[in-house]
């Protein structure tokens, strides 16, 4: 006998497909993919974004939220993240040519990714969301440790097993340690080939409304890439980090303004 109840069906149905999509996508795709009637697909997917499953971009367009098995409030904070970042990270995608990743902090100081808009250059920088790397040793992790109380990110130092990935993988405790404040200084971080061979990653902050530092954004590019054209890169990423902050209600007062142009 075939228990099956049809409305679960159809929503693991959905999540199933909105987690092999590469891109955010219409209803209608979804009706074509799955051959739900467009009121169900509509009513499915309305409630993933409402439970914190998925969002709706400004193009109404679905994604899902990565890593929804987190309980509620992490799922809502990652979907109010999710929905104001994304469509800055298509367009920096876009203008850019490179991968895009928007990660956030764990409490034991790794880095979670939550979305990537991959380049579509035919050679280019991909990484899984679901995998690991090595916060001392890549962009996005050393942003995030920067950001994070100096107690617990060097509780971090002292606990992981700081590994050369690559000749040029600074491993040094101190040495990171003042690789931080340069983040701090220069509002971004730079990891240049030292988590992989030939790929270069760059990260800015991403800030909450009131002031702290939520999300890293990041650029993966191809090393060759990078060294062409590294101060136009910079630029746009910062641009980038500094819309999705606004987007979050963040605001940087005027005195901040002026002293980052000075």
């Amino acid at each position: 006998m075939n228990t099956e109840v049809k409305s679960a069906a159809r929503i693991l149905d959905l999540l199933e497909y909105l987690a092999g999509c590469a891109e955010p996508v219409k209803l209608k795709e979804i009706v074509a993919a799955l051959g739900f009637p467009k009121s169900s697909a509509h009513a499915l997917a309305q409630t993933l974004v409402s439970r914190g499953y998925a969002i709706q971009d400004s193009t109404e367009r679905y994604v899902l939220v990565h890593a929804s098995r987190h309980r509620s409030a992490t799922r809502a904070h990652e979907a109010r993240l999710l929905s104001a970042a994304h469509p800055i990270m298509e367009q920096l995608r876009d203008v850019s040519g490179e991968t895009v990743v928007l990660a956030v902090r764990t409490t034991r100081g790794e880095s979670k990714r939550l979305a990537k808009c991959v380049s579509r250059q035919a050679i280019r920088f991909d990484v899984d969301l679901d995998g690991q790397s090595d916060s001392y040793c890549t962009a996005t992790g050393r942003l995030l440790l920067a950001h994070w109380e100096a107690g617990l990110a060097n509780a971090y130092l002292a606990r992981v097993p700081l590994i050369a990935r690559t000749p040029k993988t600074v491993t040094d405790p101190d040495a990171i340690r003042a690789l931080f404040l340069r983040i701090r200084a220069e509002g971004v971080s730079v990891c240049d080939e030292e988590h992989v061979t030939g790929s270069t990653g760059l990260a800015v902050p991403i800030h909450g409304r009131d002031g702290s530092v939520v999300a890293a954004l990041n650029l993966g590019v191809v090393t060759m890439r990078y060294h062409a054209r590294s101060h136009e890169l910079i630029a746009m990423l910062k641009q980038a980090g500094r819309q999705i902050s606004e987007r979050l209600g963040y605001r940087q007062d005027t005195r901040q303004e002026a002293d980052s142009v000075a």
